[in-house]
């Protein structure tokens, strides 16, 4: 896709972004013609985005800073039918009260990648045409552009029907509700694209075919469009946005600073290069001098890029506490009060707790035989000294200045505090 003359896919494309799109050429004489109105849709699932959501996020920031304007779709009408793609099982179907919560969770977020204002990036929720819908109107005006031969083609449809697993009715409607959301937004905002990540690829097709059979389009006067990018993976293959002790989530209060920090310093040395690219902004010389150190010198690539990354999401400040916790624990060998903290109750504390119960609440084993198996091989330890008895007993007696720092292998730290 080389040759873009447009500033937004010209950045797009050299940075890595661009996975598949229905017109790139005609994008690209779009944009030269003036702003773009694009949009990303996030159903209201949880109440934070994980790192998987950093691509479409940067997506986003990528079209406000080329001149363009983004909305970002929140989900709350097809959040409560369910979104199949990439699922092997039905989504669990939240109350209006959950969705809400959600909905609050997430607004943090998108502030840091776009700003929001007059004639800014604009949050919509498409409840606001979706919960008045009429049923019988929708089948008759939307149901009959689809087909169920070419619904059953869909890859979120064949996974389930391949491994005999239940697709509900209601979530065989989620992609006609997401079709419908770009007409929606085409006619209320002039929206003419669509983004999303690539298992996002068929529902945005049928939004732009929907649209052309409604409002007859051919003569691409009006035309839309769809674009994604590459689901976050890592240099093997496998699907990022989860750790052994759970999600990579963006909001600070799933995640501490800390974790987040240390998450991309612990990427694959191959991921680097591509990461600081995407990711974060610095300048391209800067990136490529970064991309280019190998062997131990790659460790400070890292470093850079986690500070990067979790300044673009959580803010300089904490970008930078983070990094002094790392040098503080790593290099100088002391405990910080910068490591996340997990608290027990006073009465646990002064009885003192057992290793085992002490690693699996502190989220560095998902079991007791997980913790077990962690100190046989000599991987934990607690203030700074390897444990390996499983009936050791650690609570206010062995605390220091009133915390206790339990360790597995170099890289993970917890400290432990009473309430």
């Amino acid at each position: 896709m080389a040759g873009f003359r447009s500033e937004l896919m010209r950045t797009l494309d050299e940075r890595g972004f661009i996975h598949q799109c229905t017109d790139p050429d005609g994008l690209d004489a779009l944009a030269l013609k003036g702003p773009i109105t694009g949009y990303i849709g996030f159903d209201l699932t949880a109440d934070s985005l994980h790192v998987g959501s950093l691509y479409p996020l940067m997506l986003l920031r990528i079209l406000q800073q080329t001149g363009h304007r983004p909305i970002v779709l929140l989900g709350g009408g097809t959040t409560k039918v369910g979104d199949p793609s990439g699922k092997d099982a039905s989504r669990q179907l939240l109350t209006p009260e959950q969705i809400n919560a959600n909905k609050e969770g997430l607004g943090s977020v998108f502030a840091r990648f776009v700003s929001f204002g007059d004639g800014g990036a604009m949050m919509v929720d498409n409840s606001e045409w979706l919960d008045s819908l009429n049923y019988l109107q929708m089948l008759r005006e939307v149901g009959r552009h689809f087909t169920i031969n070419r619904m059953l083609t869909f890859d979120s449809v064949k996974a389930r029907l391949e491994r005999e697993q239940p697709l509900t009715f209601l979530e065989f409607n989620y992609m006609i509700l997401q079709a419908y959301d770009f007409v929606e937004l085409a006619s209320r905002y002039g929206c003419r694209l669509q983004m999303g990540a690539s298992d996002q690829w068929g529902n945005i097709i049928n939004g732009v075919e929907l649209h052309r059979r409604i409002q007859g389009d051919e003569d691409d006067k009006a035309a839309l469009f769809g674009l994604t990018c590459p689901l976050l993976t890592d240099a093997q293959g496998n699907k990022m946005g989860k750790s052994a002790a759970g999600a990579i989530w963006l909001n600070a209060d799933k995640l501490s600073h800390y974790d987040f920090w240390q998450y991309w310093r612990n990427v694959d040395d191959a991921d680097v290069a591509r990461f600081l690219r995407l990711f974060t902004e610095l300048p391209a010389e800067e990136r490529e001098k970064l991309s280019a150190l190998s062997g131990s010198e790659v460790n400070e690539a890292k470093k850079v890029l986690a500070t990067e990354i979790t300044a673009l999401v959580r803010g300089r400040d904490a970008a930078e506490e983070a990094a002094r916790t790392a040098q503080e624990t790593f290099e100088l060998g002391t405990s910080s009060a910068g490591l996340p903290t997990v608290t027990v109750s006073q009465a646990d504390w002064d009885a003192g707790i057992r290793i085992v119960d002490l690693l699996v609440r502190c989220g560095l084993a998902d079991s007791n035989g997980a913790a077990k198996r962690h100190l046989a091989g000599g991987a934990v330890r607690v203030n700074d000294e390897r444990v390996d008895d499983s009936g050791s007993i650690y609570g206010a007696s062995q605390s220091v200045e009133g915390a206790i720092k339990v360790s597995l292998g170099k890289k993970q730290h917890v400290l432990v505090k009473p309430e």
